[in-house]
């Protein structure tokens, strides 16, 4: 599998991540699990848009 999200990009999407289920788990809301997306985009290191988008922010 291609890497094709950054660390600096990584570090984004794991802060948002946490914050998106934080907020999610204040309000009550099953809302909070789509937190759960830039979390596992930054564990892989892979972002499937952004293949669709022909993006990349991994430095080679």
């Amino acid at each position: 599998m291609l890497k094709n999200v950054g660390s600096a990009d990584r570090n984004i999407r794991i802060i948002l991540g946490i914050a998106i289920i934080i907020v999610g788990i204040f309000l009550q809301s099953w809302w909070g699990l789509i937190g759960l997306i830039p979390l596992v985009t930054a564990g892989l290191n892979f972002c499937p848009l952004y293949t669709v988008l022909r993006i990349s922010t991994n430095k080679k």
